[in-house]
């Protein structure tokens, strides 16, 4: 017998891999890689810390706030971008609730007429 099985290779996940799949091992592999990006996240915003921490000694070394320049970075960093504003849901795609209209002024209905 031969065996002509192959290894399976899992694609690189992608926003598409993920809802159009949307198998279990997927899922996780998607949750594993967020966990890890959250931990590096953290792991950045300390150095940042740090970095600030030591600019700051810096200074009162100098005597003076931002007296130093300090050179650019030996190593790039990823740029400061910033978010763009989310859309605003449409008003069609709202969801109705009861307290919808608390902040809304009310409105008047037109007298009716009296038949007598």
């Amino acid at each position: 017998m031969i065996n002509n099985k192959k290894p399976v290779v899992k694609p690189p996940l992608s926003l598409v891999e993920i809802i159009t799949r949307a198998d279990a091992a997927t899922i996780q592999a998607a949750l594993e890689a967020r966990q890890k990006i959250d931990a590096l996240l953290a792991e950045r915003a300390a150095a940042y810390e740090r970095i600030a921490a030591l600019e700051k000694q810096v200074d009162e070394v100098m005597g003076a706030p931002n007296l130093f320049v300090f050179p650019p970075p030996a190593v790039s960093v990823a740029p400061f971008a910033t978010p763009s504003p989310s859309p605003a849901p449409s008003p069609a795609k709202a969801e109705p609730s009861a307290s919808a209209d608390h902040g809304e002024a009310p409105q008047k209905k037109a007298p009716q007429k009296s038949g007598n």
